[in-house]
């Protein structure tokens, strides 16, 4: 069974049926075989970006991330004490606190991220796209 972490633009342009999301990336998310994870905290990187008028689109998922994911079979990913002392220590000057808790989780679980984001390849985080 693969699975995979969605980075938060990865699952935004997944819902919304953007073409920037590449076509193995969402064929893998699609995949019968995937069990695909979504962080808590992606949860406030959405709310945030939508609050602030980065992200209008993002209404819905702002509003019903949970009812989404779970018509979507996705499974979320709490944070737990040791993602949050993890992020915390990274060494690398990556200052986006949503970026490296992902970074975190995704090292910590094993679990490859789901992002476009170049930022990640400074972490030690296996990238899918």
């Amino acid at each position: 069974m693969r699975k995979l972490l969605l980075d938060s633009h990865a699952l935004f342009w997944f819902i919304d049926g953007d073409a920037r999301l590449s076509n193995a990336a969402r064929g893998a998310i699609e995949a019968a075989d995937c069990t695909v994870y979504v962080s808590a905290v992606t949860a406030w990187e959405i709310a945030s970006k939508f609050r602030l008028g980065k992200w209008p689109k993002a209404l819905a998922l702002a509003n019903d991330l949970a009812s989404i994911m779970s018509a979507l079979g996705f499974e979320p990913l709490p944070i737990s004490l040791e993602h949050a002392r993890h992020a915390g220590i990274l060494q690398k000057s990556h200052r986006d606190p949503f970026d490296r808790m992902l970074a975190a989780q995704a090292e910590i679980e094993g679990i490859p991220l789901v992002t476009a984001d170049p930022a990640f390849r400074y972490f030690k985080v296996r990238t899918f796209w």
